[in-house]
């Protein structure tokens, strides 16, 4: 089985979400299971660095439109699937965010950028691929590869089936109509069939229209986006599509989030042996001068500070979890008023609250381990990583039910706990007042030391691996695999 997965991100290297760690794990499971991948993924800065020796494979002529001439490298890292570095330095070697510029607005390109990436895309797909290579399967992700089913199904015919994978539907690469030419298309492409959305001209859209099949990051989100409070407009075209849409929860990387041999914290515990996990927390504290207390929990925060995240929540109760007694450690950034909300609770609350605006990723790690408990308040959230990291780190995360916190996540109560399936808490609608009602009940079980410890070692028992998930998209690739 040949699969081509094509991606704006990668982690570590090029990384703002969860799908650039899903792009790093997917494809890697998928080779141990058989596959033969190659990841496609735009040449950036970070990735020319990384992979300075990267072979030259092969010159794309233009496309017509605005679209560029590129060149195509391939690199390879150990136990990595193969990569095909899309190189075309008027769009892609800028510094920083693969989507933003510096002042922190899209880049006025975009179309063009991820345009050419999903036009490359479908060449490769198709049957006039310069390559020997060629995929039984397309396997785009989000509005940045929207473009290649489509350009597949139309300009690059009898070439190998397209999955479309949607991270969050609500990034959904809408452009202005006047673009239609710069991507090489025409007016027989504008129809509410074609590109069209609401006017407009939406990536996302053209994508999940003529995609081979559609997945999302969990089951639950796969039902969430099929109605409209979830659907952000596309719900209409996701109903119509119902038969071809699956929910796919994604795993995580086992090896790198593993609190045994996390090279990030300062010591190992498993489920069976826990000793190491007070000493990070400790350690936590000190680093992030907080008082190294013992007798109240610690609650983490690694999250885009937005609305979506629920992190307005966070900041509207921070007085009231300072005062159960607890801790608060937040790593971040964002929403510049949230930022500013965290930053003055900090001020407010020296030795009770740290705040670090930015993102680290060692950080990120030495929170899910020295944390007791892991906030995230999601209005919505197609899948959800962290809460994956604490449930295997022991640190029982609280969350909303919803996409695929409610998928990973059974709220702790007597009954729950007794029956061992117990992991976390779930808290009931957005608002400060179910959030601190929640946080207490956490705060009452965390100082029930037989309860919490039963709690961490049935999040720590489930299996998250990437292995699961990769056999359902194997077997997905089988019943799509042209014949």
């Amino acid at each position: 089985m040949k699969i081509l997965f094509v991606t704006p991100e990668i982690a570590p290297w090029v990384k703002t979400g969860g799908l650039g760690d899903v792009a790093a794990a997917l494809p890697a499971a998928l080779m141990r299971a058989g596959c033969d991948v190659r990841v496609l993924v735009p040449r950036y800065p970070a990735l020319a660095a990384a992979f300075p020796d990267a072979q030259p494979l092969i010159r794309l002529p233009a496309f017509g439109g605005q679209l560029p001439a590129s060149e195509l490298f391939l690199a390879q890292a150990a136990g990595t699937p193969a990569f095909l570095l899309l190189d075309c330095p008027a769009l892609f070697d800028r510094p920083g965010n693969p989507y933003l510029g510096p002042e922190g607005r899209d880049w006025l390109d975009n179309h063009l950028r991820f345009g050419l990436l999903s036009r490359v895309a479908a060449r490769l797909a198709g049957n006039a691929s310069p390559l020997d290579w060629r995929p039984d399967i397309l396997h785009c992700n989000d509005w940045q590869t929207g473009l290649a089913p489509y350009y597949l199904r139309f300009y690059e015919p009898g070439g190998a089936a397209s999955v479309m994978t949607i991270h969050n539907l609500a990034f959904q690469g809408v452009f202005a109509p006047q673009l239609l030419d710069d991507l090489a298309l025409t007016g027989k492409d504008w129809h509410i069939d074609g590109v069209e959305y609401y006017g407009q001209m939406s990536f996302l859209k053209a994508g999940l229209r003529h995609a081979d099949w559609i997945t999302t990051v969990s089951p639950t989100y796969a039902r969430e986006i099929q109605t409209e409070d979830g659907g952000m407009g596309l719900a209409g075209l996701l109903q119509s599509r119902a038969a071809q849409l699956s929910g796919i929860l994604n795993g995580i990387d086992t090896e790198v989030w593993n609190p045994a041999t996390d090279i990030h914290l300062p010591a190992h515990f498993d489920r069976a042996h826990l000793t190491g996990k007070a000493q990070c927390k400790r350690a936590l504290q000190r680093e992030l001068g907080l008082a190294e207390r013992d007798d109240c929990p610690l609650f983490g925060v690694v999250s885009r500070l937005t609305h979506q995240k629920g992190l307005d929540l966070v900041a509207a109760i921070g007085d009231a979890l300072v005062a159960l007694p607890a801790q608060l450690a937040v790593l971040g950034g964002g929403d510049k008023t949230l930022e500013k909300a965290f930053a003055a609770l900090a001020e407010r609350h020296p030795g009770q609250v740290a705040v670090c605006i930015g993102f680290s990723e060692p950080l990120a790690h030495r929170i899910e381990a020295g944390a007791d408990c892991f906030l995230m308040p999601s209005r919505f959230e197609p899948c959800g990583l962290n809460q994956m990291y604490s449930l295997a780190y022991g640190t029982p995360p609280l969350v909303r039910a919803t996409g695929g916190l409610a998928d990973t996540v059974t709220d702790c109560t007597a009954e729950t706990l007794a029956a061992g399936s117990a992991n976390g808490f779930v808290c009931g609608p957005a608002t400060p007042e179910a959030l601190i009602e929640t946080l207490r009940r956490a705060n009452a079980f965390w100082h029930d030391k037989p309860s919490w410890r039963a709690l961490q070692k049935n999040g720590m028992a489930r299996d998250f691996g990437w292995a699961r998930p990769a056999e359902r998209y194997l077997d997905l690739y089988r019943r799509l695999r042209p014949q």
